[in-house]
Order: structure tokens, then sequence, then C-alpha cells
């Protein structure tokens, strides 16, 4: 396939991008700021500035489908007026744009796949979460509806629309380990909160096998949440993270503390959510890592 992607030089999309190239895809690559070797065998870079036109717009045209991966990381800065602002325009902006260009394209692609969060869901307990759960309020939920809602105008051009409800990534060398794992290096670890809140997590290998499959999948439209099927809470993942690591999980940082820290963002890390991959199971996607003990000590810590 003849396929587009955007945050292609991200976390999730770099190891997406090279197992779409290892299963002989072509790929256009979207990036405000591109290598400078632009032209790799079946990869090619190109400069796109949402909003403003440019070549990217012609990548659309006769391209199979759309990954659209593209979004300034949401845990990145706290979350300032500033930075709410960017969160908002890097994810509902490009969306809007890739549909625009969609719209104006004579042989449109079949699909689009976007990026989303399980902070669709906002605060919901122990409730179990499924892709039929009701959205939440706050910041984060009204993003998430939000950018969903630029993508689904897709599917009135005759576009399959799936949409990617992720909940925390785990891999080496970036995401939520790289920043929970040091302070257990460190004898220093522990849970955040309560340590009850539930930790909607998956395997990096997860992610993508999930995207790739939503790919081939011509029936796989609608709402996915890309999370494990075996759910864990806070305290939990971090007596499994403790134990890969050979670490004791003993310092949880108190509520207040993180809240101070963190200020609105602390919220999301406060109040998780009991996500599971009903839509994916359904469709037959079979996870590698469905535990999360076998998921954290596949990646030797």
């Amino acid at each position: 396939m003849n396929l587009v992607i955007t945050g292609a030089s991200g976390f999730i999309g770099s190891v997406l991008s090279e197992r779409l190239c290892s299963d002989g895809h072509t790929l256009v690559l979207l990036s405000r700021t591109p290598p400078a070797e632009k032209i790799l065998p079946k990869k090619r870079w190109l400069t796109w500035q949402p909003g403003m036109a440019g070549e990217w717009e012609k990548s659309i045209d006769g391209a199979d489908g759309i990954i659209h991966l593209a979004g300034e990381p949401i845990a990145g800065k706290r979350w300032s007026a500033s930075q709410k602002e960017k969160l908002r325009s890097s994810r509902i902006e490009t969306t809007r744009a890739l549909v625009d260009a969609t719209r104006k394209a004579k042989v449109k692609p079949k699909f689009l796949i976007s990026s989303s969060a399980v902070g669709y869901y906002g605060p919901h307990g122990d409730e179990m979460i499924t892709e039929d759960s009701a959205p939440g309020n706050g910041f984060l939920a009204q993003l998430c509806v939000n950018w969903e809602a630029e993508a689904n105008k897709a599917k009135a051009l005759g576009v399959r629309v799936a949409l990617l409800r992720t909940g925390i990534v785990l891999g080496k060398g970036n995401g939520a380990l790289a920043k929970m794992g040091p302070p257990f290096k460190l004898f220093v670890g522990g849970s955040l909160g309560s340590g009850k809140q539930w930790f909607p997590w998956i395997h990096l290998s997860d992610e993508v096998g999930l995207i790739k499959f939503l790919i081939e999948n011509d029936k796989a439209e609608g709402s996915f949440n890309v999370t494990a099927p075996n759910p864990v809470t806070m305290e939990e993942f971090c007596k499994a993270l403790g134990k890969v690591l050979h670490r004791p999980s003993w310092a949880p940082v108190p509520a207040p503390l993180l809240s101070l820290m963190l200020g609105e963002m602390a919220q999301m890390l406060l109040t998780g959510q009991r996500a599971v991959p009903q839509a994916a199971l359904g469709l037959g996607y079979q996870f590698n890592f469905p535990n999360v003990l076998q998921a954290l000590e596949s990646l030797s810590l």
C-alpha cells in the first residue's frame, strides 16, 4: 500500500514506520521538520504546515490510507493556557487539514486511522470502560471529543475512519517508562497518589500491531481502546515494575504534592481508566502481551 503517516518520528510512529516498510509498504512521512535525508528506500519525507498548501497535499491524492499520529506530547509540559492551545492545535488543526486535503483529492484514501486517547472517558472509578462508554468532562476529555469529531468528518467523504483511544504505552527509550523507571532504579520508586486508580497500559509491540491490524482489516472502523485486555491499578503496575527492576515499590508520591508540581495535568495521572479493548478483541486481534509482568519482562529494562 501507499500510506501517508504523520508523527512518524515519534515514539510510536518511528517503530510503526519501520514495521510497515519491512512489510513492503511505501510511505510518505509528513513532518514540520523532516530529516536532512528526505528520500530513502520505501520512504519519502515531506514538510507540512497544516492550513498551508504544499506538496504534502498532493501525497493524499491516490494514497491508500492515512495514519495520523501527530500531536504535542500530552504530558510534556505543565498545562498553561498557551500549552493547552498547543495541545489543541497540534491535534485538531492537523486533523482538519488532513480531512480538507482528502476532500480535495480526486482519488481519496480508503481509510484514516487517527489518534485519540483513553482520556476521552475521563474518571470512571472502577467501572469497566469499553468503546461504548460515555465521554467524560474536563480539558483532556473535551480535547479528545473535539479531536475525534474532526477525524469523523472524513466519513462523509466515503473514508473508513478508525480512532485510536490509546492508553499508556510501554516501550524502551521513551514513553511512560522513561519517566517512571529512573526513580525505581534509585530505590525511590512508588505509586502516584493512592495507587488505587487504574493504569490502562499497552505494550508498544501491541500498539503497532493493532494499528497494522486496523490498516489491513476493511471492517475496522469506529473507536478502539488501544489498551491491553488486562488493566491493572497504579499500585499493581508499580509492584510489577519494581519486581522486574529488582527494586522495592515503597515511596508513593502524595496526590497534593503531585498537584502542586503538575497543576491540572496531575488529574490525568491520579484518575485512570479501567479501559478494555472490546472492539479489537471482537475483530479477532490477538495481543502479544496481555499481562503487565510479561510485558515489562520483555523490555529488558
